[in-house]
């Protein structure tokens, strides 16, 4: 998962995107980047860590411009821990292209024969996005040919001729050269991406793209609306703003966002499809509250905590449903990065009791629920709950406002292999006994997936739910392909033991 920003303004914008991009740290703690332009040239610097590591204030001085383009980035499915893979991605031609990407795309390995073979571009990394930016470059540079100069009818041909050609999630911004900035969305809508505004005191309007309207709003933009499924924005260098929906002859463009980001990915003061976030987690709390009732005698619970910070409207709304006391009963230090993104399995187990620091008086001699957002890989909750009984609690339970995730998602989110899902081929019970909870309650798909469409209005009627029930909507994922990620992520793990083995020696 990444998150993205893309600004047009009357004046530099690099402290502009620097804000920006801290509002969207907790979509990617890997890496951060920022490209800048002027009328002549690409301004860029990129580097492993936070925003507030990569960028110092003698980075700041030399990105000029007043347009740019912004990235948080955390490592996907296939890609790898490195700087060659920081975001954004150049190339320069036609004109000079920069690129920033969140999502994952499902045919790379078909992309990079038919860019290397046939349209003669070498990618030099193993990131999906360098190979993304190639096929934009390609079609870009073909119908460029075909006209007199680039227009943003010209780019949405090409856009067009890219969607043809790509498979997957991808929501991205990007500039060309001494034209302007663009914006587009897969034809599915997994990923999000927002379009703002900001009057000046000068009567200048700026435009921003984002990933999640907090980022807009959280630097005084107004959020004007989502870019749809399918659609291609250009905002030229001068301001000016045409879209077109690009969508292939005999395809379709359809609404079908990514359900984790409700559940955990997005802040929850941010508003995706034009639905609330937060609204929508209030609802999980509700509906989970029923499925609680219904599996167990909500007596023998003395009280409700959060695991800090997504699960909590969650937890405080189904505490609200039961009459049950609400506590807060972990306490977090924010210095600490998330840790289901985070690159290792020991780095999580480690990191949660770094970042998590239970309040042994509200644990001590109470029946305690615990309520997360979702059960991942198991390994952060297995360590909650030591840290429950370790703190007095005579049972712990443990709810997840998600049902069971038992496949891998594909479209941006690290979890590519079916063995580190705790739920693959287990039910409640096994994972209980896994993670030495007394039980442990999902959410089922159903009930979830009605309470963020009526959260929206009815203007949601289809997600991604692939993590939780195998259905993958771009129809190009079978086992064979699952079995190829698995051998790649086994290939690199492989890898990476041995250049730490070389270090230590």
């Amino acid at each position: 998962m990444c998150g993205v920003i893309g600004v047009v303004a009357n004046s530099p914008v690099n402290q502009l995107i620097y804000d920006a991009l801290l509002l969207l740290q907790h979509r990617g703690q890997d890496a951060a980047g920022m490209v800048t332009a002027d009328e002549k040239r690409f301004f860029m610097h990129k580097n492993k860590g936070m925003v507030r590591e990569v960028f110092r204030t003698r980075n700041m001085r030399d990105l000029l411009g007043n347009a740019g383009i912004g990235h948080v980035r955390y490592p996907t499915a296939g890609s790898v821990d490195s700087l060659e893979e920081a975001q954004p991605f150049y190339v320069n031609a036609p004109y000079g292209i920069v690129l920033a990407h969140n999502g994952n795309l499902t045919n790379t390995e078909e992309l990079r024969g038919v860019l290397f073979n046939l349209d003669k571009r070498h990618i030099n990394t193993g990131s999906d996005s360098e190979a993304l930016l190639n096929v934009l470059a390609h079609e870009l540079d073909h119908a460029v040919k075909h006209s007199d100069d680039l227009t943003a009818d010209v780019f949405f041909d090409a856009m067009t001729q890219l969607n043809q050609r790509v498979r997957g999630a991808y929501a991205c911004v990007g500039m060309v050269a001494r034209r302007g900035l663009f914006g587009f969305r897969d034809l599915n809508g997994i990923r999000p991406l927002v379009l703002g505004e900001r009057i000046e005191a000068d009567g200048h309007k700026t435009h921003m793209l984002a990933s999640e309207s907090v980022a807009l709003e959280g630097v005084g933009f107004k959020t004007v609306r989502d870019i749809a499924p399918g659609e291609a924005i250009w905002i030229g260098f001068d301001g000016t703003i045409h879209s077109r929906i690009c969508v292939p002859q005999g395809m379709r463009a359809q609404l079908i966002p990514c359900l984790f980001e409700y559940v955990y990915f997005a802040r929850p003061d941010s508003t995706i499809d034009g639905t609330s976030v937060y609204a929508a987690r209030l609802a999980m709390g509700e509906i989970l509250a029923d499925k609680i009732r219904a599996e167990m005698d909500i007596n023998d619970i003395d009280v409700v905590m959060p695991i800090p910070d997504t699960s909590r409207p969650s937890a405080m709304q189904l505490a609200v449903a039961l009459g049950l006391p609400y506590r807060e009963g972990f306490i977090k230090n924010r210095y600490i990065g998330r840790t289901f993104i985070m690159p290792g399995q020991e780095t999580r187990k480690k990191s949660v009791r770094q970042k998590l620091t239970p309040m042994p008086s509200e644990f001590k001699g109470k029946n305690v629920l615990l309520v997360d957002d979702s059960i991942v890989r198991g390994t952060t909750s297995q360590e909650i709950v030591a840290l429950a009984r370790e703190s007095g609690a005579l049972k712990v339970y443990f709810a997840s406002a998600a049902p069971a995730v038992r496949y891998p998602n594909v479209y941006g989110i690290d979890m590519p292999t079916r063995t580190e899902l705790i739920a693959h081929n287990r039910n409640a019970a096994d994972v209980s006994r896994q993670i030495t909870a007394d039980k442990v309650i999902y959410q089922d798909l159903d009930a979830l997936e009605a309470s963020v469409r009526a959260i929206s209005g009815g203007h949601l009627t289809q997600f991604d739910a692939s993590c939780f029930n195998g259905k993958y909507v771009t129809g190009d994922i079978d086992a064979a392909y699952l079995d190829a990620l698995e051998f790649g992520r086994a290939v690199a793990k492989a890898q990476e033991t041995l250049v730490v083995s070389d270090d230590e020696q």
